[in-house]
């Protein structure tokens, strides 16, 4: 923040510095702020660290489609339902709930819909979601939800949301539902996003 404007209230973390200016964080779920002296890092949050180090990116030439398909097609990952395989258990780092809601329904797979049930030209169809949604938000400097280091709002508008529960959807016109699932809410169009059970 440059010199002489009003803090906010809350924060988690303020540096200031001789000049007056300042920076300031606050996190939200799984991050955290820390600092170190230089060659000096440890962490107790390792699995959430390692994953983000040792996987790739979903930006990445890294995370291709090759990659993708080992993932969706193990073993495990074949009981679970589209949220939670995007979601959980870090199997692709730093997407979470408020993005995956998007990705499903520009794919038209419903959040609940087994991993075992979809089509090879689904799971295709999936993973080019998953690429387009982050370059997406990354184009728009995030999630209008969350702000960058110096206050900017994400311009990035969700499809799914909060925001848009009990409204139509932008596609057929139906009422976005809302409902809670596996710890959270899920956002979904029951028309074009069909819950196939196996």
């Amino acid at each position: 923040m440059p010199p002489g404007e009003k803090l906010p209230e809350k924060h988690q973390l303020l540096v200031a510095f001789e000049n007056e200016s300042c920076l300031m964080g606050s996190v939200r779920m799984y991050a955290a702020i820390m600092c170190f002296p230089a060659g000096s890092f440890h962490c107790d949050y390792t699995p959430y660290r390692e994953g983000a180090i040792r996987k790739p990116q979903v930006l990445s030439d890294a995370f291709d489609k090759t990659y993708f398909m080992s993932l969706i097609n193990n073993e495990e990952k074949q009981k679970k339902t589209a949220k939670a395989f995007l979601a959980t258990e870090q199997t692709i780092p730093g997407l979470g709930n408020g993005v995956l809601q998007d990705i499903l329904f520009k794919a038209r797979i419903h959040p609940k819909t087994r991993i075992s049930t979809l089509s090879e030209k689904q799971k295709e169809t999936l993973f080019h979601c998953v690429k387009d949604v982050l370059q997406e938000i990354y184009q728009a400097g995030g999630h209008n939800s969350e702000t960058d280091l110096f206050g900017n709002k994400g311009r990035y508008i969700p499809f799914l949301s909060k925001d848009t529960a009990g409204k139509p959807c932008p596609v057929c016109g139906e009422d976005i539902r809302k409902e809670s699932y596996l710890g959270s809410s899920i956002y979904y169009c029951v028309e074009c996003q069909r819950l196939v059970k196996p």
